[in-house]
């Protein structure tokens, strides 16, 4: 080989050399401004994560209190059906014994045009009595029970019914 075409194949392997390096720095420094910008995208994603996590959060921090207060205003609800429904237990239980004991009586108001009759309680008070007004007659003692029992019944149900509204109602607001 002579040197002339030593010294171009120098000249061309340096060349090359210098073209591949020149490459190679042109793909370093594009790689890094990509990596610059897909850092800032990541870091970017990363903020848009945490502000939509701590949003989210607070929504739920949110409802759990709704939550709470709900099941407080229910709880209160539930307490004062329950002491409305002892009261009323305690009155009709009061009642009975009063009936079962005569120290009470029902009585009903008898139509004074009616007369076929029957022995009718006097209008005008005895001694000592409190029977004042139109005629009346008394309830035998076990069917004055009976009447309290269905009493009962219906004020329960209503205090039932005026739970199960407050209950709607708290659910609704």
């Amino acid at each position: 080989m002579s040197p002339a075409a030593l010294r171009l194949a120098a000249g061309l392997g340096l060349a090359g050399l210098l073209i591949s390096a020149g490459a190679g720095g042109a793909w370093t420094v594009q790689d890094w401004r990509y990596g610059k910008q897909l850092a800032e995208q990541a870091r970017l994603h990363q903020d848009d994560l945490a502000a939509i996590s701590s949003v989210a959060s607070a929504q739920q921090q949110a409802e759990q209190a709704k939550r709470l207060t709900l099941e407080q205003r229910l709880a209160t609800a539930d307490q004062s059906h329950h002491q409305e429904l002892t009261n009323a237990q305690k009155d009709q239980a009061r009642l009975r014994d009063r009936l079962a004991t005569a120290d009470l009586r029902l009585s009903v108001l008898v139509d004074a045009a009616d007369a076929t009759g029957c022995s009718n309680v006097p209008a005008t008070p005895a001694t000592g009595g409190v029977v004042h007004g139109a005629a009346r007659a008394r309830l035998d003692p076990a069917h004055a029970q009976r009447i309290i029992s269905i009493t009962d019944d219906g004020d329960r149900g209503l205090i039932a019914l005026q739970a199960c509204q407050a209950y709607v109602r708290a659910l609704t607001r």
